[in-house]
């Protein structure tokens, strides 16, 4: 048997702790850095010029979009 356990040990609450405090503070730190970019492109105005003749798969595509701003 193990007669080493206690209630502050990594596995028991503390660690449960930890690991939500963790996952937490990434949820944080990924919301923030989701909303800085939204704010940073929200004025980032563009059209999209000859619309027919942009095809499906493409890395010429990009040729077809012109900042307004």
């Amino acid at each position: 048997m193990n007669e080493n356990r206690g209630l502050f040990v990594l596995d028991g609450v503390t660690g449960m702790l930890i690991a939500t405090l963790l996952l937490l503070s990434i949820l944080a730190g990924l919301t923030v850095a989701g909303i800085s970019a939204q704010q940073r492109n929200a004025n980032n105005y563009y059209e999209i010029k000859d619309a027919q003749s942009i095809k499906m798969i493409s890395t010429d595509n990009v040729a077809h979009r012109v900042n307004v701003k």
